[in-house]
């Protein structure tokens, strides 16, 4: 054996070696691999039920805001209708009740001047 053969088995050895340790860390990194790849799949499982109840639960919210919709509209409407009512209301009521107030305060008046005596003021006309 020559001096060239020793030098290429060292190399042969030293490469072998190296090899053996770069191994370890791939293989550790290939277990780390497979359990991320089990739990993307855990959670992929539990994220469907989860996704299929958060449809549910907005759909359920969209119908009940369709019934608050339509409730705010009735209530709406009533306003608009009460306040018409209100407007005809004063409109009929109103306006002879403020010309029977106003009579029955001219009456009063009236009655009021007819009993007392006229009042004399210091003054003298000329």
């Amino acid at each position: 054996m020559s001096g060239g053969d020793i030098a290429g088995l060292i190399a042969a050895g030293v490469f072998a070696v190296l090899v053996a340790l770069l191994a370890v860390p791939i293989l550790k990194l290939g277990k780390v691999l497979d359990e991320l790849r089990g739990s993307i799949r855990t959670l992929a499982d539990g994220a469907t039920p989860l996704m299929d109840e958060v449809t549910m639960t907005v759909s359920t919210t969209h119908e009940q805001l369709k019934k608050v919709d339509g409730i705010a509209s009735n209530v709406s409407d009533t306003t608009a209708n009460v306040s018409a009512l209100s407007s005809l209301i004063a409109a009929t009521v109103g306006s002879p009740l403020v010309k029977v107030a106003a009579f029955s305060y001219g009456v009063g008046s009236a009655f009021a001047q007819g009993s007392k005596a006229p009042r004399r003021s210091g003054r003298r006309s000329r």
